[in-house]
């Protein structure tokens, strides 16, 4: 009889422990959790932190994330309005704002990882076809300031709720309102990275280099203007310099011969008989050479002079 008791003592000791060690849990900072009884929840989710009690055996506990999680999609192949086809590689982050209803709904995170990836996949797929190329790769702080003259003549009339930052937000809003009933709370949707396809890279790059021939031959005509500016410019002081330099020498040239004139004025008044016998002589040796024959008349001045001398 002793012994039945002691074993009923034992069983009782180890029933108390089963009881106590299966009737609490602890619940990690980070986490939250949910209740279950026979599969189905019990109760609200267990939000804070600590221990909590739960009955041994009948229940057990469903534990979730509470932190931020990252949602990755595959890249996809994506026309836009203008008929380009892209490749979309887009990235988002969430996390369980209702653990009840995200049990009921998906169950596991592998779960909400493919139900994310249809809703966002869907809206993103949505947005690019009713936007064209160039909202897709543009940042939406893009102004007619910080844009090319060439781009801001294209961009000019465009709403200003437009580029990929915009389009974003319109993803994340729309995909927003779908996610609360699964129990998620989706934060925000970005796009990791945009690619053309082979096809059209080939003639984006035949493009950009045209372009950048297109502006390469701007600047050069716009050099090429500045370059006829400038020696325009040269050649109009040049000829200013040297018709100011004209003008004084032919003033100070017209200044000596006035003076020239003036002494000879005055040596003529002197001695006009002499100075008219100095300017014939003159003129024998500029007229008068070894074999010069001249014809003159009985009357000529220039006679005058060699008469006389041949008189003396």
């Amino acid at each position: 009889m002793k012994q039945i008791v002691q074993f009923l003592l034992v069983g009782l000791v180890l029933l108390a422990i089963a009881v106590v060690y299966d009737g609490f849990f602890i619940l990690e900072e980070g986490q939250q959790a949910v209740i279950t009884q026979f599969g189905a929840p019990v109760g609200e989710p267990v939000t804070e932190a600590g221990l909590h009690l739960k009955m041994p055996f009948v229940q057990q506990t469903e534990t979730f994330e509470k932190k931020i999680l990252i949602w990755d999609g595959d890249p996809n192949q994506i026309p836009t309005n203008d008929k380009t086809y892209v490749y979309l590689d887009v990235t988002a982050r969430w996390r369980i704002s209702n653990a009840l209803k995200f049990l009921q709904a998906v169950k596991t995170e592998t779960g909400a990882q493919s139900m994310l990836s249809d809703i966002i996949n869907g809206t993103v797929r949505d947005m690019v076809n009713k936007n064209d190329l160039i909202e897709i790769i543009r940042s939406s702080d893009w102004s007619e300031d910080t844009m090319s003259p060439n781009t801001s003549r294209r961009t000019i009339g465009r709403k200003p709720d437009q580029g990929r930052d915009i389009i974003s937000d319109h993803i994340l809003r729309i995909a927003a309102t779908i996610t609360p009933q699964y129990g998620i709370e989706l934060i925000d949707v970005m796009f990791k990275r945009v690619n053309y396809i082979e096809s059209v890279r080939l003639k984006v790059y035949d493009r950009m280099i045209s372009e950048r021939k297109r502006i390469a031959a701007e600047k050069r005509s716009m050099g090429e203007g500045q370059k006829a500016e400038i020696l325009g410019t040269v050649d109009r002081e040049l000829k200013e310099i040297l018709s100011e330099a004209t003008k004084d020498a032919l003033g100070i040239k017209g200044k000596a011969d006035a003076e020239a004139t003036r002494i000879y004025g005055l040596a003529y008044s002197k001695d006009p008989d002499f100075y008219a016998f100095q300017k014939t002589l003159e003129s024998y040796e500029r007229v008068i050479g070894d074999k010069t024959s001249l014809v003159l008349s009985s009357d000529s001045d220039l006679y005058k002079y060699l008469k006389s001398a041949e008189g003396k």
